[in-house]
């Protein structure tokens, strides 16, 4: 057989190595409303589905998905045990803070929204960026009319900040 049809990650763990658990970022687990209950969701998704796999008979794979579940669940339960509840409402409306929706326009005249939520919470495809990320950076403490440079890989981009608001 090729090695190319081998799972060696799975070949490991049927040998008795333990999974690596996921890293916890060093930053404060500032999150959302929303961003708390999606965590508890995942947290009640894991733990159901973990009691599903157990019901049922023990083979090397099931052995392989639990421990892949314990350490997602283990993950998760650390995120909520140091999560800090930030209210958006609750934040000045004039700066962007923690929570913040952002509409920017770039030098071209291109508009985007951003959503500025926790680590766990970021997503980009829905435009919700980390506050830790080189774009939150650019904008918290800003205000509406500031001008920032957006510190990018691919370059620099300078950003008007047209628009803050916040919702729960």
């Amino acid at each position: 057989m090729s090695r190319a049809f081998v799972n060696e990650e799975r070949i490991e763990q049927a040998g008795g190595e333990e999974l690596v658990d996921r890293p916890i970022s060093p930053h404060p687990n500032y999150v959302t409303p929303t961003g708390a209950l999606e965590l508890q969701t995942l947290e009640e998704s894991l733990v159901a589905e973990l009691n599903a796999i157990k019901t049922t008979t023990e083979d090397t794979f099931s052995k392989d998905k639990i421990a892949e579940i314990e350490r997602d669940l283990r993950y998760v339960r650390a995120r909520l045990d140091s999560s800090i509840l930030v209210d958006p409402k609750a934040q000045d409306h004039k700066t962007v803070l923690f929570g913040a929706t952002v509409e920017v326009q770039d030098s071209e005249e291109v508009r985007y929204i951003f959503h500025i939520v926790g680590e766990d919470e970021a997503d980009v495809s829905l435009s919700k960026v980390s506050w830790v990320s080189p774009l939150a950076n650019a904008l918290i403490g800003q205000k509406v009319g500031d001008v920032v440079t957006w510190h990018r890989p691919i370059g620099d981009i300078t950003l008007e900040i047209l628009d803050i608001h916040y919702a729960s």
